[in-house]
């Protein structure tokens, strides 16, 4: 087997795979009918599913 550099990019992905770097923050807004004011809701995404959770919640 080749040994891999500790400076190598393929040995830190190899050793972050299922880390929380898989995840992206999606904030969302919503304004409330009656006052007006805006809320942001914040959530945690898995980054291949983004595209769904804002389809979704649209």
């Amino acid at each position: 087997m080749a040994k891999v550099s500790k400076n190598s990019r393929v040995g830190k992905r190899a050793a972050n795979a299922g880390s929380g770097r898989d995840y992206v923050k999606v904030v969302t807004s919503s304004k409330d009918p009656k006052t007006g004011k805006y809320t942001y809701k914040n959530v945690m995404v898995h980054k291949e599913k983004v595209k769904e959770y804002l389809a979704e919640n649209k």
